[in-house]
């Protein structure tokens, strides 16, 4: 079957309620291809060798979660993003692109689908960025119990993202309440200490963020940036091919970060 590219990024756009975010580039359509699409592909990052996968698929249409447009890069196309481009232009590829927007949704957004795959009782919304909840709470304590033990948690932390995660283990014996931003969310641990959590959960570790979880007695966890953020892409190009009757792959571009 094949679909109208703009009927699925609309879809997706309003799905993720991307107006609602102020990020780091432009979500949605970053780079426009056919008009119609029978095979999309997802990845984490979009890059050269995830679009000649792309290519590899007879994919129309390639859906990441960090784009190509950010405004922290330079201005200008330099050889590496005009190959790219390339590459996406002469087959006619689409890129679209869900950063902030797929770490806060509710359902299919990384975070809440981590602290579904660790097992938590409850989930809610936090970790304000300008405004929009980026983040999760999970909850360990349904019905007034004691949570679950942290070594127990550490341990469903690498089965879910199949690597063993950093962990500064300075927090309580059992874990109620756990605070999860996905990527590189290393400055939140203090807003997790502020909510009084009793361990935070990102990708990427910061050099200070030791001594402030032995300091404040929380358990830092640092399960990798790629690792946690696979989650709701892979989920969005499942929920794309089941309304639309398109193909999809998810590729694996593995980073160590």
């Amino acid at each position: 079957m094949s679909a109208r590219t703009a009927e699925i990024v609309a879809y997706l756009d309003d799905l993720l309620q991307i107006d609602r975010y102020a990020d780091m580039g432009p979500n949605g359509l970053q780079v426009p291809g056919a008009s119609t699409v029978t095979t999309i592909v997802t990845g984490v990052s979009a890059q050269l060798e995830l679009f000649e996968q792309a290519v590899a698929h007879g994919a129309q249409l390639v859906i990441t979660h960090h784009g190509i447009l950010w405004e922290f890069e330079p201005r200008r196309v330099g050889p590496a993003q005009a190959k790219r481009l390339r590459t996406l232009l002469s087959h006619d590829v689409n890129l679209a692109a869900y950063h902030l927007p797929l770490d806060g949704h509710p359902e299919v957004g990384n975070n809440a689908l981590i602290a579904a795959g660790l097992g938590a009782d409850v989930v809610e919304r936090a970790f304000d960025h300008k405004g929009m909840p980026i983040g999760a709470i999970a909850h360990f304590d349904a019905n007034g119990g004691d949570g679950i033990a942290a070594s127990e948690l550490f341990s469903r932390v690498e089965t879910l993202t199949d690597r063993a995660p950093l962990v500064f283990d300075a927090g309580p014996a059992y874990v109620r309440r756990l605070g999860i931003v996905s990527g590189s969310a290393a400055n939140d641990l203090g807003t997790a200490i502020e909510l009084g959590l009793d361990a935070f959960l990102t990708g990427e570790p910061k050099e200070h963020v030791m001594a402030q979880a032995r300091e404040n007695y929380v358990h830092f966890i640092a399960a990798g940036h790629y690792a946690t953020e696979t989650f709701g892409i892979r989920r969005i190009g499942e929920l794309v091919a089941q309304r639309f009757g398109v193909d999809h792959h998810f590729v694996d571009v593995p980073n160590p970060v």
